[in-house]
């Protein structure tokens, strides 16, 4: 903790306490997250993006726009603010505007809007390296522009630009700003860490002076991520006294972004017990729409919006899971409209897959339910993940699989180029001998069946017609699921059908293939056998 932020409180730094208390969420997603490097929302998005926020998600205000930005940014305020008017949300939506001699009011006004986020200096350095103007000059100008605002009908918030370094650098100026303005009728003072520079133990000092100093007044606090400290922040600022707090979807925002609404409501709900208005279920939908409309991805491990943050990946979790939720928290996944997952892969113990079987519905025997997790464990290896859909192709391929070794495929290339033959190198053992050969043909599969056939050939060997080919995979559009390659065969018995299942379908081919010349390999010997004994 800083010398002058100790100086400020007084030095002493008051006892920390849950709240219990109403806090409000203010998403700037549709403002400030816009300043994201790339982002920009159309209109049609930002409106759908304000519905879902206010109706569904029920943050308590949404940012939606800056001031004079451009025709289209208008557009768009314009009709959000006709949307939620019609809801009776119109007062719920804010716009952030400037000193500028009432050219934002106009603006504001112009589309309809009903509260103005008035961005004022927070520092002494902006005030007199930015504006070249005095504390007195810019509180006048401040005051001026607010006057403005409400005779026209507008509701104001305040915005104290860099307030983290003007409180650091020089408090008497913060206060001094504040004092002039306290009684003008601003609904929030917002406390901006602009640069994300803070620490926890920082806010809650600073935060708790200024409410301390000015109990009549609301505070808002409004991190940046900087330094990765932004929910952590929140939670500072909240314990300190801070009547709202600043979020985006996604950490959406300039540099590193702003505070996740999600871990925001999630940590303010669990960890300080704090009364919100936010519908949980709807948090994963509406980061899948920021996620779709920014063309930003999150990360699969995103606290409570990632894909993979309600999956157990070893055996050992999804055991202690099944005898008695050993691994549950308060952070369970129906809470937010989702599904505990159990991983399939190369970690994945009896448990895992007990937890997707009874998922399928799908009942398997002991020694069946040994074959299917070593299958898995093996697919694992050149497979990062295993999906439920996934499931039901390996429990085919390995039910019908007889164990059979005459035949053992130890190495293969397969190659393909545009307008060019595809290219197979093969390494098989047939019995106790090893052979290799080559082959060429129009796609790898043809390729690697010509290679094959070539060195069966040798043996006094044929592969049987092939009569049909089919592939799946399962449902989802994963360009990384599992395929399924089913091939039936004419042989001298009748047609036969055998199954590979793999990552690459030319190798779930393939894997149909090798199992087809074991059955071959295997019915022909027990041929040889029954004739010796005659």
């Amino acid at each position: 903790m800083t010398d002058s932020v100790l100086k400020a409180s007084g030095g002493n730094e008051p006892a920390r306490k849950p709240s219990g208390r109403r806090v409000l969420i203010m998403d700037t997603t549709l403002r400030d997250g816009e300043q994201t490097q790339g982002v920009s929302f159309a209109p049609a998005e930002k409106l759908n993006l304000a519905k879902v926020l206010l109706e569904q998600v029920r943050v308590d205000r949404i940012e939606v726009a800056s001031a004079r930005v451009s025709s289209g940014e208008a557009s768009a305020v314009a009709q959000i603010i006709d949307w939620a008017r019609e809801r009776g949300l119109v007062e719920r939506v804010e716009v952030l505007g400037f000193v500028d001699g009432g050219a934002s009011v106009d603006w504001i006004c112009g589309a309809g809007g009903q509260v103005l986020n008035l961005l004022a200096k927070g520092s002494e350095k902006h005030c007199r390296g930015q504006l070249g103007k005095t504390l007195d000059e810019h509180a006048a100008d401040v005051r001026a522009t607010i006057a403005a605002a409400q005779s026209r009908g507008l509701r104001v918030n305040l915005y104290l630009e860099d307030w983290s370094n003007g409180y650091r650098d020089n408090p008497d100026y913060v206060y001094g700003l504040v004092e002039r303005l306290a009684d003008v009728g601003i609904g929030h003072f917002m406390l901006p860490d602009t640069l994300g520079v803070m620490t926890p133990d920082q806010v809650f000092t600073a935060i708790s002076d200024m409410v301390g100093r000015f109990p009549s007044l609301q505070f808002d606090f409004h991190p940046h991520n900087d330094y990765g400290l932004a929910t952590a922040n929140v939670l500072a600022a909240v314990q300190a006294g801070a009547a709202a707090v600043h979020c985006t979807v996604n950490c959406l925002g300039e540099r590193a972004g702003n505070a996740s609404l999600a871990e925001v409501a999630v940590n303010l709900r669990d960890q300080l017990d704090c009364a919100l208005g936010i519908d949980e279920t709807h948090l994963a939908r509406v980061s899948e729409l920021v996620e779709s409309f920014s063309g930003k991805r999150i990360s699969d491990n995103a606290p409570i919006v990632g894909a993979d943050v309600f999956t157990q990946t070893a055996g050992i979790h999804a055991d202690g899971d099944k005898k008695g939720s050993l691994y549950h928290s308060r952070l369970s996944p129906e809470r937010f409209a989702r599904r505990r997952k159990y991983a399939l892969g190369k970690l994945a113990g009896k448990a895992s897959l007990a937890k997707n079987l009874e998922r399928l519905d799908i009942e398997l025997s002991e020694e069946n339910q040994r074959k299917v997790l070593q299958r898995i464990v093996e697919l694992g290896d050149s497979k990062k993940t295993i999906t439920t859909e996934d499931l039901p192709f390996i429990i085919a391929e390995v039910l019908e699989s007889k164990d059979y070794d005459h035949a053992e495929l130890l190495s293969c290339t397969v190659s393909s180029s545009l307008d060019l033959e595809s290219m197979a190198g093969i390494r098989i053992r047939l019995g106790e001998q090893v052979f290799t050969g080559t082959g060429t043909g129009n796609g790898g599969f043809d390729a690697f069946t010509n290679a094959l056939g070539r060195i069966l050939k040798r043996q006094g060997l044929t592969l049987p017609p092939l009569i049909d080919y089919e592939v799946r995979i399962p449902k989802g559009g994963r360009t990384d699921a599992l395929t399924e390659c089913s091939i039936t065969w004419q042989t001298e018995r009748g047609e036969l059908r055998t199954r590979g299942v793999h990552a690459n379908q030319v190798f779930a081919a393939i894997g149909a293939t090798m199992r087809m010349l074991n059955i071959r390999m295997h019915r022909a010997l027990a041929e040889s056998r029954r004739e010796g004994g005659a």
